[in-house]
């Protein structure tokens, strides 16, 4: 016991304890969501998924890209003219008049992007990094003049070199930016590094620290709340995950980590989670898998005999929330891992009546047709099943009788 309470003490002194006041979500399913290879969203869906993400509780919408005119700037000039209760973000590039067209769409707050990395200022931008610096300057004085909240992103910050990321940093803190976001462009951090990395900044520069992580390697959820814990305040999400190549950091999933696993509970309205991975995997024409993890359609679905007996007596025994919490419900369902007593419970909920031993034999014979099938049973076959055992049981009877 002893060793645990200096455990407890050594992660309070080193700062990981979450105020849940602080935490706020900036989510990008309208940008960078958009951003996944082949999705488009119509402007009636972006407008509506607006709306649904003000609902759940969101902070910050990043509505889109002004720059790009026509159909996304009408979207996003819709978006903020809605009177949300959420900030609305319009994201540019270090760019004059991609701030310009910002402001003609009326957000409240820009983000302001440009490379950290030497790679990209090689390549992709062409340029130095003070040509970098002296652009994030000229950017955020501007847009601060215009009276916008404004977050710096430093594109590919996880590949930056950390004295140039600091100066960077630094920059744009004291050109006035309300917050900087720390971009793992490419998803090749981990938890540890992540953590490291941004308590460096938050330290040293003392500005707010926005996440913005990718899931190329599966991490996205654990490195952005590794930056919370190291003190960021500020978290981009996407629904479902959406971005590019392997996507964001999944909404839903991070308000509940962070919810049943740090136990810090922002209050999102969790129970419109599964309604709204619905809308935006019908709008983005991306499946939702029966496997997706807080709002699949399997993850409060039971078969194996074992699991479904014991959350039938008391449902804590394999689930930390309720489906309900997040707009789902629990089903047992019938198949080859299915036993008498699951068996017996459904056809009760049909309006079936059978006995312990009648339930045995009948899950041997569902069984052998699950496995046939390869599959668990609609009820339908599940009844038909019922009926045919019972007809054969009745029929042996009545032979005995005659006899």
């Amino acid at each position: 016991m002893k060793g645990i309470g200096l455990l407890t003490e050594f992660s309070h002194k080193a700062g990981y304890k979450i105020d849940p006041s602080k935490i706020k979500i900036d989510d990008t399913t309208l940008r960078d969501g958009e951003q996944t290879a082949g999705v488009v969203f119509a402007n009636e869906e972006k407008v509506h998924i607006a709306k649904m993400l003000d609902k759940v509780g969101v902070h910050q919408i990043e509505a889109g890209i002004p720059a790009m005119g026509g159909d996304e700037k009408k979207a996003i000039k819709k978006i903020a003219s809605l009177n949300l209760n959420c900030s609305v973000l319009g994201w540019n590039r270090a760019v004059k008049s991609d701030i310009d067209s910002s402001l003609d769409c009326g957000v409240d707050a820009v983000a302001i992007s440009i490379s950290s990395s030497d790679i990209h200022i090689e390549h992709k931008l062409k340029k130095s990094r003070e040509w970098v610096l002296e652009s994030v300057k000229k950017s955020v004085d501007y847009a601060k003049s215009r009276n916008l909240y404004v977050s710096v992103n430093a594109e590919d910050a996880s590949r930056s070199d950390m004295e140039f990321l600091l100066k960077f940093a630094r920059t744009a803190r004291d050109a006035g930016a309300d917050r900087l976001r720390y971009c793992d462009t490419l998803g090749i951090l981990d938890p540890f590094d992540t953590f490291m990395r941004v308590k460096n900044i938050i330290d040293i520069i003392g500005i707010d620290i926005e996440m913005h992580t990718h899931n190329d390697f599966g991490m996205a959820i654990a490195n952005a709340i590794a930056g919370i814990k190291a003190g960021a305040t500020y978290v981009n999400t996407t629904i479902n995950g959406l971005g590019e190549r392997a996507g964001n950091a999944a909404f839903e999933e991070l308000i509940m980590a962070l919810k049943h696993i740090e136990g810090v509970d922002i209050g999102f309205k969790s129970t419109l989670l599964r309604s709204l991975s619905e809308y935006v995997s019908h709008a983005s024409n991306r499946i939702l898998p029966t496997w997706k993890p807080i709002v699949g359609g399997n993850l409060f679905v039971y078969e194996g005999e074992n699991k479904a007996d014991s959350v039938r007596k008391d449902p804590k025994t394999f689930e930390l929330f309720s489906a309900e919490e997040v707009g789902l419900e629990r089903k047992t369902i019938i198949g080859k891992y299915s036993g008498a007593r699951s068996l017996m419970a459904k056809l009760e909920e049909m309006g079936y009546k059978i006995n312990e031993s009648q339930a045995q034999e009948l899950v041997g014979i569902i069984r052998d047709q699950s496995v046939a099938l390869k599959r668990s049973l609609f009820d339908s076959e599940i009844g038909d099943a019922y009926k045919s055992y019972m007809q054969k049981k009745q029929n042996k009877t009545k032979m005995k009788g005659g006899k």
